[in-house]
């Protein structure tokens, strides 16, 4: 038989950061992918493509840096992306690097969603209203300077 839980412990777990950053994340992913699910794409895939948008011919690893992806999930999605004619792979200048490019069809799709994005953004927005947004902003990206 196990001992009742300590109050103190529940409560460090409800205010640990790492915990609700999580469950945060999983609840603005799960918005945003219903979003864009329609089309097939994932926020993770969105990201990627707005990268490759920004940074054309990067390669992997500066995409992944650009899109706050592992380098592993990024490859399978951009494997997946280029299956659907998406995305153009091809050897970069170095080693066993690779480069990527948006297709037309991926600058088509990425036209196409960027407004469903930004619907999800003012949901959101809209969500924290009496909050300051931008104050949440600010604190989420000095996380990621730790």
């Amino acid at each position: 038989m196990s001992a009742a839980p300590d109050p103190a412990e529940l409560d460090a777990l409800a205010t640990c950061l790492v915990l609700n950053t999580v469950r945060a994340a999983r609840a603005l992913t799960r918005r945003y992918d219903a979003r864009l699910a329609p089309h097939g794409v994932t926020v993770a895939q969105f990201a990627a493509l707005g990268a490759l948008r920004a940074s054309p011919g990067g390669t992997v690893s500066e995409l992944a840096e650009r899109s706050a992806t592992d380098r592993s999930t990024l490859s399978r999605n951009l494997d997946l992306m280029a299956r659907r004619g998406w995305v153009a792979k091809r050897p970069g200048v170095r080693g066993n690097a690779l480069t990527c490019d948006l297709t037309p069809e991926g600058e088509a799709l990425l036209d196409r969603l960027v407004p469903l994005w930004r619907e999800a953004q003012e949901e959101m927005r809209a969500h924290l209203a009496g909050h300051d947004a931008d104050a949440y902003l600010a604190m989420l990206r000095r996380m990621t300077e730790i």
